[in-house]
């Protein structure tokens, strides 16, 4: 085992442990966009935004935020072939901290979250009506006074002790797992709009065998009877297994809504293509890392990076730069890398660019002599620390996501 240090903090060694692509079993996990817990985690997100640009546009610097805790209760519906209704519409509150007036003059924080919300809803999720099957809420709050401080001062001091973390390059899996996800929720519409977007995928790996679990909100209204829907079925299995060969060359098996029972007529039925409209509870940070992917067998953090603010929160900045490093260290590698893993903590009121430790871990091929490329990662830590704030940008330009 090799090990170096330099300025910063770094340290980057080399580990003996088996690849992932090498090991026996990978479980792999997508929440879709329409998922509970991934809408929770885009309402946050969304309303972070508009608070930066209400904040940017009035004093040009944005202010204290996080709001990072929306909680989404589920309602409850009667879906049926050819149509339905929701009856109590799920109930979705906003929760967090913002700076709610600077100098004696209140800030509409309040209306910013809300419109942000709603337009987040309306643009993503075209079967649910936004005015009238949905119940918003805000409860967004003062920040407290310590962390103003911190967050107020010229440099950026991180407002929490926290550690982000990722790891590079995606295995076969997890390319199949996300890009199967994107495709349902994206291409695939067109060939079949009846499917919702509230898609999950669990992927399964036993060796060189592969079995998707998709659990696919279908739209009643769209529906005509039981026998269009298992057409629609059996369509989706079909059409996603022909696009898993774009991805690998391993025995791929699909199952699709396996809570059905067609002898009793029970089917994987929504009203609005979203299970929160009938029982399911979603909350920010239960559901897809900063990658798009929630992966048991990788190195994961369990922050919520959703709605934090894109400032001085390490909480979500590192977890973006641990992947963005760990994704360019493994391109540097060019194969002779098998895996990068990235580990990055912080301490409350330190520079952000001057974390306490960044920690990487490099599992090589064999017979590859890693002195040079511990050498090189260290320079692209080093550099990515220093350029930091671009994290910032990428996040105001909405050119990342964090789910």
């Amino acid at each position: 085992m090799g090990i170096d240090f330099m300025a910063r903090n770094i340290v980057v060694e080399t580990v003996n442990e088996t690849p992932i692509q090498s090991q026996s079993v990978e479980i792999v996990e997508r929440k879709g966009i329409g998922h509970p817990d991934s809408i929770a985690d885009g309402l946050s997100e969304s309303v972070s935004r508009a608070l930066c640009k209400m904040y940017l546009e009035r004093y040009d610097r944005i202010l204290h935020h996080n709001t990072d805790e929306t909680q989404i209760v589920g309602g409850q519906s009667a879906p049926k072939f050819g149509g339905g209704m929701i009856l109590e519409p799920p109930y979705i509150l906003l929760v967090g901290r913002a700076t709610t007036e600077v100098k004696g003059e209140r800030l509409p924080y309040r209306t910013t979250a809300m419109k942000a919300a709603y337009g987040y809803i309306k643009k993503n999720f075209k079967h649910i009506d936004a005015d009238w099957d949905i119940v918003l809420d805000c409860m967004i709050g003062q920040g407290s006074v310590d962390l103003r401080g911190l967050y107020e001062t010229k440099k950026r001091l991180a407002n929490d002790t926290s550690f982000g973390v990722c790891f590079a390059p995606m295995s076969e899996t997890e390319k199949l797992t996300l890009e199967t996800e994107r495709f349902i929720n994206g291409k695939l519409k067109e060939k079949l709009p009846e499917v919702g977007e509230d898609i999950k995928v669990m992927a399964c790996r036993l060796g060189d065998k592969i079995r998707l679990t998709i659990a696919a909100a279908m739209i009643s209204p769209l529906i005509s009877d039981k026998d269009h829907y298992i057409g629609i079925v059996k369509d989706l299995k079909e059409s996603i297994l022909d696009y898993s060969s774009k991805f690998t060359d391993k025995e791929v098996a699909v199952d699709v809504n396996t809570g059905d029972n067609y002898d009793r007529e029970q089917f994987y039925l929504t009203v609005s293509g979203l299970s929160m409209e009938n029982g399911d509870d979603g909350s920010v940070g239960r559901g897809n890392r900063v990658n798009g992917l929630i992966t048991p067998f990788r190195p994961m953090s369990m922050e919520a990076s959703a709605g934090k603010n894109p400032v001085t929160h390490v909480g979500k900045i590192y977890n973006i730069l641990a992947w963005k490093i760990a994704e360019e260290i493994a391109k540097m590698g060019r194969g002779d890398i098998c895996e990068a893993r990235v580990r990055i903590v912080s301490q409350i009121g330190v520079r952000i660019d001057e974390p306490q430790t960044a920690s990487i871990q490099l599992i090589c091929a064999d017979g590859v002599n890693p002195g040079k490329l511990i050498s090189e990662a260290k320079a692209i830590v080093d550099e990515r620390l220093e350029s930091i704030n671009e994290i910032t940008d990428l996040i105001l330009q909405n050119k990342i996501s964090v789910f």
